[in-house]
């Protein structure tokens, strides 16, 4: 495959891990009147939306004489390149070169590569997988649209990769220390659960209905209703994380979808849907702050992390119970990342128990 960018080594690197759908960037923040740029797995992307609204999106480099496409401008739902006035459609071909004049005949025939794009859920979606057509559908993200659910997206830049990232959106022990106050109090309290792992997720559920999350029990759960908490890790970059309170009658539910950048930057959208009933009004003023708060601790402890990964030579985690659903989820990203080094993960079910 011709090299694409200087950073294409970890698209290749990335094996199959690449063949999926994966965000780019909210459905409002892609029109018809100026180029959006992205970058997933390393390869520059410039995205528009054509004369129906539908999300068009191209290799970010011009044919001629390679200028980025995303710095040109949209004409007559074209892409317009900045150096040399090369116009392309979203499926890539050329159809206008300025210094060409009326020769049509002259237009070489080679396309800027087409990636597939989709909107769905709010969020408009690349396909990754270049050589292999597209398989399946964009995660379905949980916007409730019944009567009683409230929801709203934030997007957020990470400084490491995805793997570790599912595993801190996922992981309990660490909202004692990191979120202290915000999220969970320290009480040396033991939780048991059990973790599966399937072909494609990691299960968690939570036997603790006495447990609770900082806000919910003194504002949002009321009743002290019981709390089941269960986390979802769906291959290859998606978590979800629910707290629900009683049977639904309250709910809160945190959904992010992870689109590696490179090697140590990550973009996340995260999708925080709830419902508390006569509440939500008052839910709505302030979680959004409160959430970004909670997710910018989760930026600082991961930049941490990443930068002292980048200090050592590569060695193995050191892991407790805690961890068995990392381990899970690295199994799995690795066999699909490389699956000639790695052995295809077995299906698995394990119960373990740590303290918070």
């Amino acid at each position: 495959m011709e090299q694409q960018s200087k950073k294409s080594d970890f698209y290749t690197q990335s094996g199959k891990l690449t063949q999926s759908w994966y965000a780019i960037a909210q459905s409002k923040q892609i029109g018809q009147s100026k180029p959006f740029s992205a970058i997933v797995f390393g390869i520059p992307l410039v995205v528009w939306r054509d004369e129906n609204g539908n999300p068009q999106a191209l290799l970010d480099r011009c044919n001629h004489r390679h200028a980025p496409l995303s710095d040109g401008r949209i004409e007559k739902h074209c892409v317009v390149c900045p150096y040399h006035g090369w116009i392309y459609d979203g499926s890539g071909a050329c159809k206008s070169i300025p210094s060409e004049g009326p020769h049509v005949e002259r237009i070489p025939p080679k396309k800027v590569e087409q990636f597939p794009s989709v909107e769905k859920y709010g969020l408009v979606w690349v396909w990754m997988g270049r050589a292999v057509p597209p398989n399946g559908e964009p995660f379905p993200m949980p916007m409730k649209t019944s009567a009683g659910w409230h929801s709203y997206y934030m997007e957020t830049d990470f400084e490491n990769d995805v793997t570790n990232l599912v595993e801190n959106f996922m992981d309990v022990p660490h909202t004692v220390f990191v979120h202290k106050g915000w999220f969970r109090d320290p009480k040396q309290m033991r939780i048991a659960a059990v973790v599966e792992r399937t072909e494609n997720s990691v299960l968690v559920s939570y036997n603790q209905p006495k447990d609770a999350i900082s806000f919910s029990s003194k504002l949002l759960n009321p009743k002290g209703l019981p709390m089941v908490h269960t986390d979802h890790f769906y291959m290859p970059n998606t978590t979800r994380v629910d707290y629900v309170f009683g049977d639904f009658e309250r709910a809160f539910i945190i959904t992010s979808t992870c689109t590696p950048i490179d090697e140590s930057h990550t973009k996340v959208f995260t999708l925080i849907g709830y419902r508390f009933g006569w509440l939500n009004p008052l839910a709505a003023l302030f979680l959004p702050a409160y959430t970004r708060k909670v997710i910018t601790q989760d930026v600082d402890i991961m930049a941490l992390q990443r930068k002292n990964l980048n200090r050592f030579e590569p060695v193995p985690f050191q892991s407790t119970q805690a961890d068995t659903m990392h381990i899970y989820i690295e199994s799995l990203r690795n066999y699909a990342m490389d699956s000639e080094n790695f052995p295809k993960p077995a299906p698995i079910k394990k119960e373990i128990e740590f303290w918070v």
